[in-house]
């Protein structure tokens, strides 16, 4: 009875630890371009918002490690002398703050992560100023990352609507390199 007690004891321990192993996005990721879709929301202001992808390119390199991930891609042109835009997501969910300079000044961002189930939900706050009365203003942006397999990795991208406008939902999809 104790040796049957044992091994139900390991073998439940053995789920556990199964159960509770998160999938790691590391890695090199090119792009799909043929099993890219996209779902906008219905209406004349969604078509002139085009498909922004997941947002973060056509190759990205993704790092991770227990307490953070790492997304780095190229957005400049080579004769741009820009680095690489790089952004630092805590996995504990507390806030993790980014910087992008982009055209109009630096531009913050506010992230937190959580997990549901094998899938990462990153969702970033982006501040910006009204252009109509100067007003600040907040937008989200929520990305899923979930992998299809250990070559293939899926970003589901909703983009609240900005100033009347509809939110958009994309989904990207990338190949290991």
């Amino acid at each position: 009875m104790k040796h049957v007690l044992r091994i139900m004891t390991v073998a439940l321990f053995a789920a556990t630890v199964m159960a509770q192993a998160k999938p790691d996005f590391s890695g090199r990721w090119t792009i799909e371009p043929e099993a890219k879709t996209s779902e906008p929301a219905s209406g004349p202001s969604a078509a002139r918002a085009g498909d922004m992808g997941s947002g973060w390119g056509t190759n990205p390199a993704i790092t991770q490690t227990a307490d953070r991930l790492t997304v780095e891609y190229t957005f400049f042109a080579r004769g741009d002398m820009q680095p690489p835009l790089r952004f630092v997501y805590t996995l504990d969910g507390t806030e993790s703050k980014n910087s992008v300079m982009l055209g109009r000044g630096i531009q913050m961002q506010t992230s937190k992560t959580a997990w549901e189930g094998d899938k990462l939900i990153i969702s970033t706050t982006h501040s910006f100023e009204n252009p109509a009365n100067g007003q600040p203003m907040k937008s989200e942006v929520k990305q899923t990352l979930t992998l299809a397999s250990p070559t293939q990795l899926i970003v589901e991208t909703t983009r609240d609507g900005v100033l009347g406008g509809p939110s958009t939902t994309t989904k990207t999809v990338y190949k290991k390199s």
